[in-house]
């Protein structure tokens, strides 16, 4: 079986599997427009990670993970943990499309969408706006700057020929705001 992972699973899968590839699947375009109470947010400030919006012209890069044998069971019942019961989030199966310039056939792989029905979905901001709820949100996981951060930092150095035109436009907003709030500690600090 594999997982296709496109949020922090690129970095921090949670599971054991026996292969990983980076690539894309196709007619998705990557949002950050879910809500998360648990991981990088908490009930009073919730945080926002991504999910998929269905875009037939897009294409959304993350990694595969081959899972196989006694994997099998152990990750999909982390993940539906993780991802259906935390994150409200449903599987479909895709084609994923190694990066890989020698790779074979584009190949069949499980992924957690989260819908605009699950009570956590918050839907489309500015990325402005998404950028000053990022800021302010922290979850058992981390802080929700860590979450964004770490996602630019993937797509820079394993994708650097793809585009994500919203998770670049979040953390340019996200950076833009944070000399203020730097600013506004030391101001803090000093009184």
């Amino acid at each position: 079986v594999w997982i296709f992972g496109y949020g922090s699973l690129v970095w921090r899968p949670g599971f054991e599997f026996t292969s990983r590839k980076v690539g894309f699947i196709r007619g998705y375009s990557r949002r950050f427009w879910q809500g998360d109470t648990f991981h990088r947010g908490s009930e009073k400030m919730p945080g926002r990670v991504v999910t998929l919006l269905e875009d037939c012209g897009a294409c959304t890069w993350g990694v595969a993970y081959e899972v196989r044998g006694e994997q099998i069971p152990a990750s999909l019942q982390y993940l539906n943990m993780r991802e259906a019961v935390l994150g409200g989030y449903d599987t479909k199966l895709v084609k994923f499309h190694p990066q890989e310039k020698d790779a074979e056939e584009p190949i069949q792989a499980l992924v957690y969408i989260a819908t605009p029905q699950n009570p956590s979905y918050l839907g489309p901001a500015s990325e402005e706006d998404i950028a000053a709820q990022i800021i302010v949100s922290s979850g058992c996981a981390g802080h929700n700057i860590e979450y964004l951060l770490r996602l630019a930092d993937f797509m820079r150095y394993f994708c650097p020929q793809a585009e994500d035109k919203h998770l670049f436009s979040i953390e340019e907003a996200l950076i833009s705001i944070l000399p203020c709030l730097c600013f506004t500690e030391e101001s803090l600090e000093e009184t």
